[in-house]
C-alpha cells in the first residue's frame, strides 16, 4: 500500500500510516474508550510509530505481555517522565521547591529495583491485607450512609475519591488530613507526568505538584519520629535500620509521594469505571445485586473491559524487534494495556461484559512480571467492598443522563464525576433492616473460578438411551448464554451438598441460545449423575464455564474420531464441526448395545458413512489396533471413553508422531496431598524476580498466591489445566491428566495445583 509522503516516516525509515500520524491520546475519542479507538491497531496496525507522540504505540496482549517480562530489553525508567516537556518557567517553580522525584518502585532498573521491592513487599500479601477490611467497610457504609436518602448522588465526589484516599492514607501511615488539598495535588501529579498540559497552565501545575513534594518530605519527617506505628511507610523505615544502602532516604521520600497517588487514585479510577460500567448493563448489575458471590471476578472483569491503568511507557535498551517491527535502541514505547485487555487473541468476544468469564484475571491493568503493581490486591479488596455495599443497599439505583469527561492524559483514567439516580423510598434496608447486617466474603487476591457460577434453566430433558438423558439448559432470562467450541465442558453443581461434576458439551455451537449436556447414570454414582437423572423441566442448576481444554484442531488436513459410551458426548460436538468445515474424517463410536448407545439415529442421519458403529452384542467390537496400524501423516484422533478403551488407543497410537492422540479425561488421578510423602522445594520465578519456598504439606499454587502471584485455578484436581504455568528449568513430577506425552517430555508446562519438583527446585516464567 503506498502512503502519503505527508504522513512523515519513523525513526526506522519506515512509512507512517495515515491512522498511526493522526493518533492523539489526549483527544476525546482516546479518553472515552481507548480499546475502540485502538481497534484498527490491534487488527491491522499493532505496533506503530506515532510522530505526535514520539513514541512507538503496542497494541496486542501477547506483544505486551512480552515487553513487560523482559524488563531488561524495555526499561521501565521513563514510567514516571513527563510525557509533555515543561517550559523553562514551570521547571523554575518546581527547583524552586527543591522538587527531586527519585526513582520508585514503578520506574526503578536492575539491578536496583528486585532488592527494594523484595524488602517491602511483605505488607502488600494477601494474609498482611486481610487487617484492612474492616476499615474499608466501615468508611464505605459510613460514606454510603450520607447520601442513601438523598436520591441522587455523584459517586466520585461522595464516596469513590476520599474513601479509597482514607485507606491509602490508612495503609501507608500518613496523617488523615488535608483530603482536599491531596486530591488536588494528586490530579497535578497526574497531568505533570502523563498529561499535555498547557502553557498557560504548566505553571499551576507545577505549584501544586512541588507542594505535593514538600508535604510528602513533612510527612514523612514526622514519620520518623515514630517509625514503629502501623503502615507501609514506616515498615520501610524499619527497613532501613536493616537495609540501610536499599531503603534510602531519597527512596523514601519518592515512594511517599508516589505511593499516596499510586494507592488511592487508580483504585477510585477503577471503581468509578466498574460501576459506570455494570450500571450500563442493567442486566448484569441485577445479577450481581441477587449473587454476590460474582463480584469477585465481576471486578476482574471490569479491570479488564474498563480499567483505570490504560497504558505504560517503557524504553528500548537496545534494537530489538516487537510484534515483528524492528525497535531502534532509545526508543519510547507507549505500551496500551487497555488495548491488550479487548485482543481477541487472548479474551474471546472481548468487547462483551462477562462477569463469569473465566479468564478475565489475566488483564494487564495491574502489569505483569517484576514491575506488576504491589498493591493490586489491596485494590481488589476495596472495589469488593464498595460493589457489595452499594448491590445491597442500592440495587435499584441507575445512571442519571449525563456527558463523561476525563482528565486528559496517556494513562490513568476514570470519569471525573459518576451521577446515579434511585428512588429512595425503594431503599431495601427500609423494609427490612437485616440488609445492613449481611457481609459477603470478600476474596483477598485472584479470585477462583470454583466460585464463578451463572443460574440457568432446565428447558428439557429426553431420554436419549437406555440410563443417558439430556438436559437442554437455557439463560432464565431468554438471553445467549456464552459462546463455546468443540470440546469445552461445564461443571454443573449438583444441589446444596458442594459437590459439583464436569460434562461435555454435545449440543450445537451454533446455538447461542442453550447448552445440552448428556448424563449416564452411574450405577455407583458419588452424587452427581443421580442428581442430574433426578432434574425436571423448569428446575435451576448452577454451572460454571464453559471451559475449552480439549480443543480441536480445526487446521488438521483429516480427523479420526473414537468415542466409548458416554464419551460420545464432546465427540460428537466435534465431528459436527469437522463435517462443518469440510475437514476429512471418520467416526468411530462403540457401545456393549445398541439401547444403551447415546444420539445414535442422530450420528447416522448426519454422518452417513462416515460413522462407524462397533456394538459389542451385535459382533462388532472394535479393534483399535487394526483402525491405527499405519499412522497418516498430519491426521489427528481425538477420543474420549472408558479408561481401558483409552489405554488401548495409547497403545495403538504409540508409533504415530507425538501428539497424534488428543484425550478428554474425568477422572483425576491425584489424592489428598500427603506431607509425610512429599519433599519440599523453591520455586524461582523469573519474570518477578523472587523465589518462593513451597513445604511439603502445601501446594504449587497455594504457595503462588500466598507470595502475592496470580495463578489462575478452577478444579484443582489436575483435570481442567487452568492452572497451568510456564517451566524454564527443572525436573516436573506431573500429576494431571491435561498434557500430552510429548507436553510432559518437554517439561515446559505443569498444572500448579497438583504437580510438583522432582528435586529441590524449578524455574518458572512468573
Amino acid at each position: 500500500m503506498s502512503l502519503c509522503p505527508a504522513h512523515g516516516v519513523s525513526p526506522t525509515g519506515c512509512p507512517v500510516s495515515q491512522r498511526a500520524a493522526d493518533f492523539d491520546p489526549f483527544g476525546d475519542g482516546y479518553q472515552q474508550d481507548p480499546p475502540d479507538y485502538l481497534r484498527w491497531s490491534r487488527e491491522q496496525e499493532p505496533v506503530f510509530y506515532s510522530p505526535q507522540l514520539g513514541y512507538w504505540v503496542v497494541t496486542r496482549y501477547a506483544d505486551i505481555q512480552a515487553i513487560f517480562r523482559d524488563h531488561h530489553t524495555f526499561s521501565p525508567s521513563i514510567a514516571l517522565e513527563k510525557i509533555t516537556p515543561t517550559g523553562e518557567a514551570a521547571n523554575a517553580v518546581l527547583a524552586s521547591y527543591g522538587f527531586a522525584l527519585n526513582r520508585t518502585l514503578v520506574n526503578e532498573d536492575e539491578p536496583a529495583h528486585m532488592p527494594r521491592r523484595r524488602a517491602l513487599m511483605e505488607p502488600f500479601t494477601p494474609a498482611a491485607l486481610q487487617q484492612h477490611e474492616p476499615l474499608v467497610r466501615e468508611l464505605a457504609r459510613a460514606y454510603v450512609d450520607r447520601f442513601i436518602d438523598d436520591g441522587r448522588a455523584d459517586l466520585v465526589d461522595q464516596l469513590l475519591w476520599e474513601v479509597p484516599l482514607t485507606v491509602a492514607l490508612h495503609f501507608l501511615g500518613v496523617p488523615e488530613e488535608d483530603m482536599d488539598t491531596l486530591r488536588r495535588y494528586s490530579i497535578a501529579h497526574t497531568v505533570n507526568t502523563w498529561g499535555r498540559p498547557k502553557p498557560e497552565e504548566q505553571v499551576a501545575v507545577a505549584h501544586a505538584v512541588g507542594n505535593f513534594w514538600q508535604y510528602a518530605g513533612q510527612v514523612l519527617d514526622k514519620m520518623r519520629q515514630d517509625p514503629d506505628a502501623p503502615g507501609w511507610m514506616q515498615y520501610g523505615l524499619r527497613k532501613q535500620r536493616e537495609l540501610p544502602d536499599v531503603v534510602t532516604d531519597s527512596y523514601l521520600h519518592s515512594m511517599m509521594m508516589a505511593g499516596i497517588v499510586a494507592a488511592h487514585e487508580t483504585t477510585a479510577n477503577a471503581t468509578a469505571n466498574a460501576l459506570k460500567l455494570l450500571l450500563q448493563h442493567p442486566g448484569i448489575w441485577r445479577e450481581l445485586c441477587e449473587d454476590a458471590s460474582l463480584i469477585p471476578n465481576a471486578v476482574e472483569e471490569c479491570l479488564r473491559h474498563n480499567g483505570s491503568v490504560a497504558a505504560w511507557r517503557r524504553l528500548a535498551t537496545k534494537a530489538v524487534q516487537v510484534g515483528g517491527v524492528d525497535i531502534p535502541a532509545g526508543a519510547k514505547l507507549l505500551i496500551v494495556t487497555s488495548s491488550a485487555n479487548h485482543d481477541e487473541r487472548h479474551f474471546a468476544d472481548a468487547d462483551a461484559v462477562d462477569i463469569r468469564r473465566a479468564n478475565a484475571s489475566e488483564h494487564l491493568t495491574f502489569g505483569y512480571g517484576a514491575h506488576q503493581c504491589m498493591g493490586k490486591n489491596l485494590a481488589r479488596m476495596e472495589m469488593q467492598v464498595f460493589l457489595e455495599e452499594l448491590t445491597r443497599r442500592l440495587p435499584h439505583m441507575r445512571l442519571a443522563e449525563q456527558q463523561f469527561t476525563y482528565v486528559p492524559n496517556t494513562s490513568f483514567r476514570g470519569p471525573e464525576h459518576l451521577w446515579v439516580e434511585w428512588d429512595p423510598a425503594r431503599n431495601p434496608e427500609r423494609a427490612d433492616a437485616a440488609v445492613l447486617q449481611a457481609k459477603a466474603t470478600v476474596r483477598i487476591g485472584e479470585p477462583s473460578g470454583q466460585a464463578i457460577t451463572r443460574s440457568v434453566l432446565v428447558q428439557r430433558v429426553d431420554r436419549v438411551a437406555e440410563g443417558i438423558v439430556r438436559l437442554r439448559l437455557v439463560a432464565p432470562d431468554g438471553r445467549p448464554l456464552p459462546r463455546w467450541a468443540p470440546g469445552a465442558h461445564i461443571d454443573v453443581a449438583c444441589g446444596d451438598t458442594g459437590l459439583s461434576r464436569q460434562y461435555s458439551l454435545c449440543g450445537d455451537p451454533a446455538d447461542a441460545q442453550a447448552l445440552e449436556i448428556a448424563v449416564l447414570r452411574e450405577a455407583a454414582s458419588r452424587g452427581g449423575s443421580a442428581f442430574l437423572h433426578g432434574v425436571q423441566p423448569g428446575d435451576r442448576l448452577r454451572i460454571r464455564g464453559p471451559r475449552n481444554h480439549f480443543r480441536l484442531d480445526e487446521a488438521a488436513p483429516a480427523l479420526v474420531f473414537v468415542a466409548g459410551g458416554i464419551g460420545i458426548t464432546p465427540i460428537a460436538a466435534m465431528a459436527r464441526r469437522a463435517r462443518a468445515l469440510g475437514i476429512p474424517y471418520q467416526l468411530h463410536y462403540s457401545g456393549r448395545r445398541r439401547a444403551a448407545m447415546a444420539f445414535v439415529e442422530e450420528l447416522v442421519a448426519l454422518h452417513g458413512d462416515r460413522l462407524r458403529l462397533h456394538i459389542t452384542e451385535e459382533g462388532g467390537r472394535h479393534d483399535l489396533a487394526a483402525l491405527l496400524r499405519q499412522p497418516v501423516p498430519g491426521t489427528q484422533v481425538y477420543a474420549c471413553g472408558p479408561l481401558r478403551m483409552v489405554q488401548a488407543l495409547e497403545a495403538a497410537t504409540a508409533h504415530w508422531p507425538e501428539d497424534a492422540l488428543h484425550v478428554e479425561h474425568f477422572e483425576s488421578t491425584i489424592g489428598t496431598l500427603d506431607p509425610s510423602r512429599e519433599h519440599a522445594f523453591e520455586v524461582e520465578l523469573r519474570d518477578s524476580g523472587i523465589t518462593v519456598p513451597v513445604h511439603a504439606d502445601q501446594t504449587l499454587l497455594a504457595a503462588l498466591r500466598g507470595a502475592n502471584i496470580d495463578v489462575q485455578s478452577d478444579c484443582e484436581e489436575g483435570l481442567c489445566g487452568s492452572c497451568e504455568v510456564r517451566v524454564l528449568a527443572g525436573a516436573i513430577d506431573h500429576r494431571d491428566v491435561v498434557l500430552t506425552r510429548s507436553e510432559r517430555e518437554a517439561g515446559q508446562r505443569m498444572m500448579s495445583c497438583c504437580s510438583r519438583a522432582c528435586d529441590g527446585r524449578l524455574v518458572l516464567a512468573l
